[in-house]
Parts: structure tokens; sequence; C-alpha cells
């Protein structure tokens, strides 16, 4: 119900529009952000720049991170400079990018990126429309390319939220805020600058940042931005594969991954993300939904315990629920079950990759833990023990535990993995001995003709 109040809901989008002339500019005394916790790398470019003519300030996410006291976990400047000119400035600076060409300045593993002040992609400041090799959108409305430059003012209304249109001057200590930023970080609210049906078309993975920030800052998607979401899902279609693999990791690996999964769902974003899964969880959703959201609460529990985590053990677990179905059909068609899992894979990852490409040196372990599910199963003679010195055992046994705890029956599989672990060499002998026993079927008598007895006669 509250899905569909969302999407009837009126987006008068005229007065959502934010035009201001002249920034709300929040001196030092006002605020709680200060240099000192900033990178001393990001005050040192931000300050290089100045010294050079150049206007400079450190923008968006570390701005909008350190107000609200998080830790940044990376820093961008944006500049009156030109690309050209600010790796003129830095013998450390590296041009990269078509789409949006930045410059990253190098502090051994630190990166500090540096961003021309952008305007408009239709027109320059002179009001005349721009060649294709600065700004070129697509049939859609999408950005093919935005090299647009401009001026202060201009760059802060083409960011994407106000949350992320703040400019802070290490100079100075004031906050250059164009779009009411401050009043949405103080009211817990995600909030689009401009139009949010065009800022969407633009880029349809400003839908997917929105939930992002949402669920990391546990925020609100402001009404009005929220409302033509489910509508526009569709355009994720067209994004590059591997894009949405990028946006996928920082989407469900970043500590918040079963709420991000939630809003993804709320908001329809996730089948344009994982088609088949969801057609999963609508013919099996209590299932499906339960191995999902454990899996995310597990990767979520270990990314706050400081401990490793790997994209390929998480999207095993959310393209499970979609293999099942499909080796079932395979089966019926007469195939044995290793083949047919092997083969439903298959397909289920080259299809998988039409919407995410999941590069191979994830896409190769998650196979194999998928594979070694089966054989998990088979734990005579000498079997037990080669599976446990395979180096994907441990992922594949976490797997198995995984399942059992969506509510799937293995006939305790796990908790005799868990012994057998456990177990001193002997013990495993008398384990692996008492599945041989329980395998070794009966023996049949043998089929004896009576005789009769022997008389005088035949003696």
């Amino acid at each position: 119900m509250i899905r569909k109040l969302l999407k009837k809901l009126p987006t008068p989008f005229g007065r959502q529009v934010h035009r201001r002339t002249t920034p709300s500019v929040i001196p030092a005394s006002q605020h709680s952000l200060r240099r000192e916790r900033l990178s001393k790398n990001a005050v040192n470019v931000v300050e290089r720049l100045q010294q050079a003519g150049y206007q400079a300030f450190v923008v968006g996410g570390c701005v909008r991170d350190s107000l609200l006291n998080m830790s940044p976990k990376d820093y961008d400047v944006a500049t009156s400079a030109t690309p050209e000119q600010v790796r003129a400035t830095f013998r450390n600076a590296r041009l990269i990018g078509r789409r949006f060409k930045l410059v990253h300045v190098h502090f051994g593993r630190e990166i500090i990126e540096v961003a021309t002040f952008r305007a408009n992609h239709a027109d320059d400041e002179a009001g005349e429309p721009q060649s294709d090799d600065k700004s070129r959108q697509s049939e859609s409305g999408r950005l093919l390319r935005d090299n647009v430059y401009g001026n202060f003012e201009q760059d802060a209304q083409r960011r994407d939220f106000t949350i992320n249109a703040l400019y802070y001057d290490v100079s100075t200590g004031y906050i250059h805020d164009y779009a009411n930023g401050m009043h949405d970080i103080r009211n817990g609210l995600i909030r689009l600058i401009g139009d949010p049906e065009q800022r969407y078309q633009e880029d349809p993975v400003r839908m997917l940042r929105a939930v992002r920030f949402a669920a990391k800052l546990d925020f609100e998607i402001e009404p009005h931005s929220a409302a033509p979401i489910p509508d526009m899902t569709d355009l994720l279609f067209d994004i590059p594969p591997a894009r949405l693999f990028d946006e996928s990791l920082k989407l469900l690996m970043s500590g918040q991954g079963e709420k991000t999964f939630d809003l993804l769902h709320y908001y329809y974003l996730f089948e344009p993300l994982f088609p088949d899964t969801e057609e999963a969880i609508e013919a099996n959703p209590d299932y499906s939904l339960a191995l999902i959201r454990q899996a995310l609460r597990n990767t979520d529990d270990r990314i706050r315990e400081g401990r490793p985590v790997t994209p390929a053990f998480l999207f095993a677990a959310l393209l499970w629920p979609a293999l099942a179905p499909r080796i079932q059909a395979l089966e019926a068609q007469g195939i044995p079950t290793i083949p047919a899992q092997q083969q439903a894979a298959q397909d289920l990852l080259t299809e998988q990759c039409q919407h995410i490409a999941i590069p191979k040196r994830f896409s190769v372990p998650l196979r194999e833990i998928w594979d070694m599910q089966p054989r998990l199963e088979r734990r005579s003679g000498r079997r037990a023990d080669q599976l446990l010195e395979h180096p994907r055992f441990r992922a594949a046994y976490d797997f198995l535990l995984l399942r059992e705890t969506a509510g799937e029956q293995t006939d305790g599989l796990g908790h005799w993995w868990t012994l057998y672990q456990e177990a001193s060499p002997d013990q495993r002998r008398k384990m692996i001995s008492a599945l041989d026993d329980k395998a070794a079927s009966p023996k049949r008598p043998r089929n004896r003709k009576k005789r009769k007895p022997r008389t005088s006669a035949d003696s």
C-alpha cells in the first residue's frame, strides 16, 4: 500500500528546484567542521590551488560525513582550475576519465580527486551549445559526456543531492551552501537538486545513490525525490554492467547491506540489478528473502568487526535462489544433478553479467562455492579429508550453514561437517565408518535350491 501511495504522490518539481544566486555562507562559529579533522593532503591540495590563483574547496561527501562525525573514506576537491591547470600545479597528478574528466593527485596510497567546476551540460556560460566532445546525451536524456566547465554557482546547481553540495574553504573555515544542504543534514533528508525526474534521466544511478545514502546515513529520501523512482527503474537497464557492478559493491558491501537491500526492494530497484533473483523471490519469498537477508547480515557483521569480506560469497548467496529452479528443470530433462548444476550455473552467470558484470576474479570462486555444495554430501572414503584441504572449503562450508539457516533441509549435513572439523583423526575415521555402514546395502540371501535328503541308494 505504501508503495502505491508513493507512486501516486504528485511531484511539484517547480517548487523543489534550488535556484539561489548567492550561497548561504556559514562561518566556522556556526558549524562543527574543522580543518584539523580533514586529510592533510586534501588541505594541501586546496591551499596550493588557492596560492596559484584558483578558487578551490573541499566538497561533497567528505564535508557531509565530517559534519555528521563520520570518518570520510575519500576526499574531493572542486576548483576553478581546468584539469590541465591542476596537472601543471602538481607533479604527482594524473588525468583520468572521458565521460567526466578528473585529476587524481597521489600522496602515497591516498588519492585526492580534483574536479573542475562544471556547468549545465546544455549550454556554456555564454549560452551557446557545447560540442559533442564536451557534452553528449542519449535519447533517454542520460548524460554520456559531461565536461562543460562553469563557475562556482553552476557547479553547485549541477550536483546531485543537497547534502553533497557543501563547499568548505580551508582558509576561512566557511561552508558555502547553495542548496539548503545544511538544513537537510539537520533534518536527515536525501533531496535531489532540481527536477528529480530530469536528474534521474540524466543519470539513473542517482536512484541507487539516493538509496545508498539513505541507508548509510539513516536518512529519509525526501518524498518528492522518492516519488519518481518506482516508475523510472527500467532506466537502469541501459547502464553499463561494469558500472553497476561497482555500484552494487558500494550498495551491499559498505556495512549497511541488509538495510540497503530492503530499500532497493521497496523502491523496485533490485529487479534491474538481479532480475532472476527477483523472480525467485516472487516464487518463493520466505526462503529467498531469509537467505539473502542472512547473507547480508553476516556481511554487515564482518565489516563492523573489521573481518575480510568477498563479493564472491555475497553474489553466490544473492543468485542462489535463482539457481535451484534451473537445476530442477534440467534434472527433469534427465540430466544428472552435478552436470545439471554446472550447466544451470553457467547459464545463470552469463545472463546475470548482462546486468552486473561480475569479474572473473569473483565469478570463478563463486562457481567453486556452488560446485562444492553437492560434493559436501559425498564424504565416504578419503573424500571428506580431500574436501577439507580444498582452498574453497571454508567458504563452501559457511555457504552450507547459510542455506540451512534459511530453512533448507540437508539432513544435518552442516552439523556433521562442524563436528568433523573439530574431531581427532580417530574420531574422523569412526564418523566415516558410520557413514559407510549406513550407506552399505544389506546382503541379499542366496537363493539355494532345496535338496532332498540323501538315501542309501544315493550313497
